[in-house]
């Protein structure tokens, strides 16, 4: 069964628009996972604004697994190394974007990635490279010795023509490195199911749609239903 990881910064979005120290991501963390979820994902951002260091710590302190999204920067990686949390995904990250907007260049940055993603493994760290669905990202994030990527399916969500093909073709590549294969950006309950079909798929990490959705039905319902949809 392919994974479900819940990215919990959009509740953080919320209780920072009024200040307060509700709605709780660690909550809404604990109910996902009572509800299926896997695992947690939650993006510190360099501005800080929705998820705190804060919050990282004390999701850290949960039985379930958090994937600790983050910016390849110092401080990220002396963070993450301080509180190990159970993988870093490796994103970009522009201070003026409301969400990440594509792959890390991981082509470009191999020089500046590999002593950073060395030290993360280092410290026990599973790595994943946040990439877009491209032969020479695949093979570049396989030669920096990343275990792990998560090919960034916002460009199907937003019904890019062929970019369902571009991402079966990734993953067949992917196999072929030896990579484990993670996916995430834009999915919904309507588009979800033909993501869940790429060869070799271990683990979806989704949020916006799932923390908006449930507003109407409650978030126990809807990740029970993203559950049910990744079969």
């Amino acid at each position: 069964m392919i994974r479900l990881g819940i990215n919990v910064d959009h509740v953080a979005t919320v209780r920072n628009a009024r200040g307060e120290h509700y709605p709780d991501p660690v909550r809404a963390a604990e109910l996902a996972l009572d509800h299926g979820a896997d695992g947690i994902t939650a993006h510190l951002r360099e501005d800080r604004r929705h998820i705190r260091d804060e919050d990282i710590r004390r999701l850290r302190a949960l039985s379930a697994p958090l994937n600790f999204e983050m910016a390849v920067t110092d401080e990220m990686v002396s963070f993450a190394c301080e509180i190990k949390p159970h993988a870093c995904c490796l994103v970009p990250e522009r201070r003026e974007e409301l969400t990440t907007e594509g792959g890390l260049d991981v082509v470009g940055l191999r020089d500046s990635l590999a002593p950073q993603i060395a030290r993360l493994r280092s410290a026990g760290i599973r790595v994943s490279l946040f990439i877009d669905p491209n032969e020479d990202a695949i093979q570049t994030a396989a030669a920096l010795g990343a275990p792990v990527i998560e090919l960034h399916t916002g460009a199907y969500a937003l019904g890019k023509e062929n970019e369902l093909s571009r991402l079966h073709e990734a993953a067949r590549i992917a196999a072929e490195c030896g990579l484990e294969l993670h996916a995430g950006h834009g999915l919904t309950y309507d588009n979800v199911k033909p993501i869940t079909e790429l060869p070799g798929l271990k683990e979806l990490n989704i949020g916006h749609f799932l923390i908006s959705e449930a507003i109407f039905v409650g978030l126990g319902a809807s990740v029970r239903r993203m559950k049910d949809l990744l079969g």
